[in-house]
């Protein structure tokens, strides 16, 4: 055999090596399996009954107006905390107001104990529009509600006393307005948890 033989079947030998080196790296067993997994957020769905709180005409200094109001949790989550945020728009029929008609409204919320409405919280509509959501929480809607706030399928009352305050002096300036109150319910979720 001569020399070139040799070199070529040593050559062979070589690749052979290696091609069986390389090929016994991918000569194993394996399985595998996928593991499907869900992450569905839940909702928070807050219903108000009425809608519409209060709609009186030709109101007077001294006047006020009981209302209740029904909140219920129609989501798939607790609700933690309700807040309130509070707008109003005075249409000055005159154009002569020199306040705001938001100042002589108190508002009076009221804890519904079998009708024997216990204050709350009393504030101005003017005040109540400029308190932080969280005064809105702390003063006036987890003290009706209870820190537990509203569990899934619960409802619970709110009751408000609106009155035109007679303050004793000149009020004729209000005469004829109108004021119009948005308030916006917030319904935040509670606090989460470990699963």
């Amino acid at each position: 055999m001569g020399n070139q033989n040799k070199l070529g079947i040593g050559l062979m030998s070589i690749l052979l090596g290696i091609s069986l080196i390389g090929g016994g790296t991918y000569a194993y067993f394996s399985d595998h399996k996928v593991s499907g997994n869900t992450f569905a957020s839940g909702t928070l769905d807050l219903s108000v009954n009425p809608e519409t709180l209060i709609q009186v005409k030709n109101i007077k200094p001294g006047d006020s107006f009981l209302r209740d109001f029904k909140l219920e949790n129609k989501g798939s989550l607790d609700i933690g905390k309700v807040i309130i945020e509070t707008d109003y728009e005075v249409i000055d029929a005159k154009g002569d107001n020199t306040e705001d008609f938001g100042e002589h409204i108190s508002v009076e919320f009221l804890l519904n104990m079998d009708k024997h409405n216990q204050p709350i919280y009393k504030t101005t509509l003017a005040r109540l529009k400029n308190m932080t959501p969280d005064a809105v929480a702390t003063n006036i809607t987890i003290p009706a509600f209870g820190e537990e706030g509203l569990p899934i399928g619960s409802s619970d009352r709110l009751v408000v006393k609106f009155q035109f305050v007679d303050n004793g002096q000149d009020q004729n300036q209000f005469q004829g307005d109108s004021l119009n109150l948005g308030w916006t319910f917030i319904a935040v979720q509670a606090d989460g948890t470990d699963h």
